[in-house]
């Protein structure tokens, strides 16, 4: 494994395209979630970026019932 390479259960923050693998969300859903909580301590903005804090994403759905 290249040293660059992390495993992206290793990684503090998740592109769109990796959340949406690694949580079985759909990208749209994952824009229209992190958009309606542009202030919840699990969406890092990087400029016109979207990163989703990895291990907070993870708290906050476990806590919901349907998304």
């Amino acid at each position: 494994m290249n040293n660059n390479n992390v495993p992206v259960w290793e990684k503090f923050t998740l592109s769109i395209k990796e959340a949406a693998a690694y949580f079985n969300i759909g990208e749209n859903k994952i824009r229209t979630i992190a958009n309606n909580n542009r202030d919840a301590d699990w969406v890092l903005w990087n400029n016109t970026k979207l990163l989703i804090k990895r291990q907070k994403f993870e708290k906050y759905i476990e806590g919901l019932n349907c998304i």
